[in-house]
């Protein structure tokens, strides 16, 4: 069934096509769904849509994601964002080019479990997110008791977004004090209820949040000068 009309007073809300009604589609679907977007599910197994619940106000549509007439059916012509998280990798690439190649959809996110292949997909122009890649990094944090938490990092993992509260040993610093040519930029920071870009002259207060851009090569220095075994000290991957 295509997605609705969009009313001409709700230009914010997006249409949005996941593939794959499993775990992670079905979260991902209401969380949308919840934030007032149009959504419509696919998938070939009806009794995966149980997982939507009994409140979910979207669309959902029986078949397969790599037929161009399901996906028609199922409004790609109308969507703004397409997702695809089946349980095969294949599935999930055959989609994902159907969406760019024959429906012109412009924001495409599959998700990949091979990490090489997913390196090759992005290069096609398709964004990928590897839960492999993704959980490795996590557990190593968890048994090196690394102070941050990985998620997948700005720029395909080439450099990390870590958003750090400051104690009070560290107020009086200047943004440019923080940062290192080439390795860490301080990009915005939080300060109470609001956020500014920041600035190298910016004197920072204890408990700002900043969020710095770490190139790999920085990494264990930044994370060595901030951490602490202090846990109201978070050190967080945010990107």
């Amino acid at each position: 069934m295509p997605l609705p009309e969009r009313p001409n007073n709700a230009a914010s809300h997006m249409r949005y096509l996941i593939v794959g009604c499993g775990r992670v589609g079905a979260t991902l679907a209401k969380l949308l769904a919840a934030e007032a977007h149009d959504v419509v599910v696919v998938d070939e197994n009806p009794a995966a849509f149980k997982r939507l619940g009994t409140h979910f106000n979207g669309r959902m549509e029986v078949g397969t994601g790599i037929d161009y007439d399901v996906l028609l059916r199922a409004g790609a012509r109308e969507a703004d964002g397409f997702v695809a998280v089946t349980d095969g990798d294949n599935r999930n690439v055959m989609a994902a080019l159907i969406a760019q190649r024959m429906f012109g959809i412009k924001k495409i996110v599959a998700r990949i479990y091979d990490p090489p292949r997913g390196q090759l997909y992005r290069e096609l122009g398709i964004e990928t997110v590897c839960p492999t890649t993704i959980g490795a990094k996590i557990v190593r944090d968890r048994l090196m008791h690394m102070p941050f938490d990985s998620v997948p990092s700005f720029d395909f993992g080439k450099v990390s977004s870590l958003a750090l509260s400051l104690r009070q040993s560290e107020a009086g610093l200047r943004v440019v004090d923080i940062e290192q040519p080439g390795l860490v930029r301080v990009g915005a920071v939080r300060r109470g209820g609001h956020v500014f870009v920041a600035s190298p002259e910016d004197v920072l207060s204890a408990g700002d949040e900043i969020n710095a851009i770490v190139a790999p090569e920085g990494l264990s220095d930044f994370v060595a000068r901030f951490a602490t075994a202090s846990p109201d000290v978070p050190i967080k991957l945010t990107a």
